[in-house]
This record gives structure tokens, C-alpha cells and sequence, in this order.
């Protein structure tokens, strides 16, 4: 040591002795404590753990050399052997622990790593399939969402198609209405000129007709001959009404029931202003018609033989049959026929 009091003390135990020497006796002083710490150790411990043995040795041999001023740096162990083979026997069977332990080891590794390797690879398969099951469900969802924005798109496209149409229907509705309104109008103008035109030809006919009954009766006929036009003419406007359009059928139906009225007022007008004059010329243009409907049976007779013995009992008849005749006509209509001249005449009968 070089501390002047430890120093002093090495003076004191190996002044006047050679190096030799001095390695003796350190040697002997750590031989004794190293067999006295060998006897708490077993051979095993010593064999294994030969730093802690080490290390039990300086610190139990430390002061003893210290006192002779001698300090330990270092002490190892470099070597532990015995003379019966006990040490390498126990390194044998050590050895062979230790190779079994390193081959359980071994396989418990590949057996690890076996596990570990299965484990990633089924970790992979099911991340991929779980990838792949993702990438099906995203297709799948932009498939529909595909198929739904499709089928919107057509949706609002066909509703725009059937809006435009429609649109495009009802002007022409309107358009087509408005014309047909305009022809009702214009038939309706045609009519009143038509009907005016009927007043105008009745009341020349007055003017000029000598005889009251025959412009009567010719008047009667143009009227008729004029609700004959009329008829036509609104049977037309009617037809042509039906066949344009159905959706105008109530305004068209509105203004042929006008002019309708309008026939009718200005026949009831007429009636009312010729009065029982107009209904004898409806009486008198019916006869033919009622004598003919009266006699239609006897056409089928091939000859009538009247059996009599004194012919003027047949003129007597036929002249009963004859002077009758107004009054039934009157019992059926009405009309008096005996204030007409030419029955009169015919008949003989005086009022």
C-alpha cells in the first residue's frame, strides 16, 4: 500500500525478505481463507459460481493482508479440478442438461415458431379475407348505389319526358279548345244569319203573297225548311264538336243548348204571333200523312165491292163521310177545318 501508516507496516513484515517470499506468504494467508470458505460451499456452488466464490474469498481475505500492508487489486479463480474426475462428471451431466434443455429449447422454438408462423399466416388469410370481404361489400355497395343513381336519374328523366308531354298535351288542349270555341262562335253567327235570313224571307213572303193562307202555309214551310237547316247545321256542329275533342263537349253542348233555346223561342215566337193560323198549317201538311198512315191497309186490297141497291145511297154516304171529316179533325187537333175555304168548298159544310 502507499499510504505512509500501511506502508510503514509492510516495512515492518517483509523488510530484509525477497519478492518471493512476499508472494508466499500472501499465498499461504489466501490458501487458508480459501479453504476455509471452500468448507461452506458445495461443489456444485464453487463449480458454478466461481465469482461469488472469488468475491467471498477478497472480502474475508482483504483485511488480514491489509494488515501487512498489502492490498488485494484483483483475485480469480482460474481453474477448479479434483483428482476423481467428480467435477468433470458433474460438467458431463451439466452438459448434457444443458443440451437437452437447449434442444427442448430448440423445439419448443420451432415449435413456437411453427404456432407463430400458423398464427400469422391464419392472421393474414383472415386479414385478406377480411380485406376481400370489404372490397366485395364496397362493390357491392357502389354496385347498388350505381343501380340506385340509375335508376333515379331514369325516374326524373321519365318524369320529365311525361311532364313535357303533358305540357305539351294540355296546350294543345287549349289551343284545340280555343279553336272549337271559335267555331261554335262562328256556327252560332251562321245560325243567327241563317235564322234572320228565314225572319227576312217570312216577312217578304208576307208582303208579297196575295193569298193570307197559301203565304201562310208557305211561310210554315220555309220555317220548317229552316229548322230543317238548323238541324242539320247543329247535328253537324254537334258531330264536329264530338270528333275534335271530348273535353270541349260541355262548352259546345252550353252553345248548341243556346241556340237550341234560340230555335225554340223563335218557333214559340212564331206560334204565339201567327196562333192558331200556324197550327192549321201544321194540321194541314200532317193530313196526307194521317191519311196515308189510315189508308195504308187498303193497299193491299185488290177491290172493294160495295154492295148496294140504290147508288145514290152511296153518294149519300161518301157525302156523310166528307161533312164528318172537319169535325173529327177538330175532336182530334183542335183545328176547326171548316173556317178554311178551300174545306169548306169541298165539303159544303156552312158556319
Amino acid at each position: 500500500m502507499t499510504e505512509k501508516e500501511l506502508l510503514a507496516v509492510a516495512c515492518e513484515q517483509f523488510l530484509g525478505k525477497n519478492v518471493q517470499d512476499i508472494k508466499n506468504v500472501v499465498l499461504q494467508t489466501l490458501e487458508g481463507h480459501l479453504r476455509s470458505i471452500l468448507g461452506t460451499l458445495t461443489v456444485e456452488q464453487i463449480y458454478q459460481d466461481r465469482d461469488q466464490f472469488a468475491k467471498l474469498v477478497r472480502e474475508v481475505a482483504a483485511p488480514d493482508v491489509g494488515r501487512m500492508g498489502i492490498e488485494i487489486l484483483s483475485f480469480t479463480i482460474k481453474d477448479v479440478y479434483d483428482k476423481v474426475d467428480y467435477l468433470s462428471s458433474l460438467g458431463k451431466t451439466q452438459t448434457a442438461v444443458v443440451q437437452r434443455d437447449a434442444d427442448i429449447g430448440v423445439a419448443e422454438a420451432e415449435r413456437d415458431a411453427g404456432i407463430r408462423e400458423a398464427e400469422c399466416k391464419k392472421e393474414m388469410l383472415d386479414v385478406k379475407f377480411m380485406a376481400d370481404t370489404k372490397i366485395a361489400d364496397s362493390k357491392r355497395a357502389f354496385e347498388l348505389q350505381k343501380s340506385a343513381f340509375s335508376e333515379e336519374v331514369n325516374i326524373k328523366t321519365a318524369e320529365a319526358q311525361l311532364a313535357y308531354e303533358l305540357q305539351g298535351a294540355r296546350e294543345q288542349q287549349k289551343i284545340r279548345q280555343e279553336e272549337i270555341e271559335i267555331e261554335v262562335v262562328q256556327r252560332k253567327k251562321q245560325i243567327a244569319v241563317e235564322a234572320q235570313e228565314i225572319l227576312r224571307t217570312d216577312k217578304e213572303l208576307i208582303a208579297t203573297v196575295r193569298r193570307p193562307a197559301e203565304a201562310e202555309a208557305h211561310r210554315i214551310q220555309q220555317i220548317a225548311e229552316g229548322e230543317k237547316v238548323k238541324q242539320v247545321l247543329l247535328a253537324q256542329a254537334e258531330a264536329e264538336k264530338i270528333r275534335k275533342i271530348g273535353e270541349a263537349e260541355a262548352a259546345v253542348i252550353e252553345a248548341m243548348g243556346k241556340a237550341e233555346a234560340e230555335r225554340m223561342k223563335l218557333k214559340a215566337e212564331a206560334y204565339q204571333k201567327y196562333g192558331d193560323a200556324a197550327k192549321m198549317a201544321l194540321v194541314l201538311e200532317a193530313l196526307p200523312q194521317i191519311a196515308a198512315k189510315i189508308a195504308a191497309p187498303l193497299t193491299k186490297v185488290d177491290e172493294i165491292v160495295v154492295l148496294s141497291g140504290d147508288n145514290s145511297k152511296v153518294t149519300s154516304e161518301v157525302n156523310r163521310l166528307l161533312a164528318e171529316l172537319p169535325a173529327s179533325v177538330h175532336a182530334l187537333t183542335g183545328v176547326d177545318l171548316s173556317k178554311i175555304p178551300l174545306i169548306k168548298k169541298a165539303t159544303g159544310v156552312q158556319v
